[in-house]
């Protein structure tokens, strides 16, 4: 789950790490709109400052005019729904600061560099000397020493105030089961350090734990967006292929090898769409709203189910109600099994709808609907 700038922040307020005061702001009410202050697009995708998407403003009809023009932008292909208004800072320096996990040994990984601020990614490829990079050992945690080897590279002399600064960010990562706590940039006011800006994602596998975390940030994004289910949108990835058989499956994995299963058997996939590991019945729901909202002219659909901690009940719940609100006029072919498989089962049976049990089965099928076969 990735959260909003204004939804991290709120994290970095009840771990104690200073931000600038702020309010959010909508089209529909921009009564937190004040000046002077940095008016900033809240959306999920980065670059936002190069696109224009962040606007120092000095008295309130400059905040009026930038905040109705940012309001009206797409970045990325995301409308911006929502804007994070904050006080002007009187910044002394500007340096990077992020924890996320080692791609390689997949241990904590802290990244630190003085060149802070929108140019990073650029650092990164023609300077990668300029970041330093310090694994944790989760067991020892973050020492001391490293605490010290962070702050002498930033060149930052309270190193009292940035290990105090460090290891909150360190413990925010661990206790929300974090795979990326960025701030960039974190800069240097005259009251010490200030996370300026703040890009976090929870792990999806944590959403069982931290259920009322989840729950409040994914029903503020549906907020936002004004579409009911769209907040879980962020779990699924959907990729537009040239085929004519759709295809929804609950894991990665899952979905690649029904992939090749396709085509082997002479198909052609519409897209890849896989929802992102532990999912529920409403990100079921947007997963078949995303397929038929982008491929109008799919001939079949493969939804492809592996019950381990998703339970197909759930999923048949999800199914069930997005064909009793739209009309679906192209065979359907459901293989699940696993986790509650036979309540699953049941409830597919009560709506009429036909599952398998053999995956290669089911693919065949949906390969001949899709050549028109009966």
């Amino acid at each position: 789950m990735k959260l909003y700038e204004f939804q991290g922040k709120a994290l970095f307020r009840e771990a104690g790490i200073p931000v600038p005061r702020g309010a959010v702001v909508t089209a529909s009410d921009r009564s937190g709109l004040f000046a002077p202050s940095a008016v900033k697009a809240q959306v999920l995708s980065g670059g936002r400052g190069k696109a224009g998407g962040v606007l120092l403003v000095s008295t309130q009809a400059e905040a009026e005019k930038a905040a109705g023009s940012i309001l009206s932008m797409e970045l990325k292909g995301e409308p911006v729904r929502a804007l994070l208004v904050e006080e002007k800072m009187n910044i002394r320096a500007e340096y990077y600061l992020a924890v996320t996990f080692d791609g390689e040994t997949g241990t904590p990984l802290f990244m630190a560099s003085a060149s802070g601020g929108m140019d990073i990614e650029s650092v990164a490829e023609h300077t990668p000397e300029k970041i330093l990079k310090l694994p944790v050992d989760p067991l020892w945690g973050l020492t001391d020493y490293k605490l010290r080897a962070m702050a002498d590279f930033l060149g930052y002399e309270n190193k009292k105030e940035f290990a105090s600064f460090a290891r909150k960010v360190w413990t925010l990562f661990r206790e929300k089961n974090a795979v990326l706590v960025e701030i960039n940039p974190l800069v240097v006011t005259d009251s010490g350090l200030v996370a300026l800006d703040s890009k976090i994602e929870i792990d999806d596998d944590a959403r069982p734990r931290l259920k009322d975390l989840f729950e409040k940030n994914l029903a503020e994004q549906a907020a936002l967006t004004g579409v009911e289910g769209e907040a879980d949108h962020g779990t699924i990835t959907y990729v537009p292929l040239e085929g004519n058989v759709g295809l929804i499956s609950d894991g990665a994995g899952t979905g690649m090898l029904t992939l090749d299963l396709i085509r082997d058997l002479g198909g052609e996939a519409a897209d890849f769409c896989e929802m992102g590991g532990l999912t529920s019945p409403e990100v079921m729901y947007s997963a078949m709203d995303q397929v038929f909202s982008d491929k109008k002219d799919i001939k079949s659909l493969l939804v492809v189910l592996i019950g381990g901690f998703n339970r197909m009940d759930e999923m048949a719940e999800g199914i069930t109600a997005y064909l009793r609100e739209h009309k679906v006029s192209i065979p359907l072919v459901v293989r699940l099994c696993g986790t509650m498989e036979e309540e699953g089962k049941a409830i597919m049976k009560e709506a009429g709808l036909p599952v398998y049990d053999d995956l290669r089965t089911a693919v065949a099928d949906a390969v001949r609907f899709a050549a028109g076969g009966n």
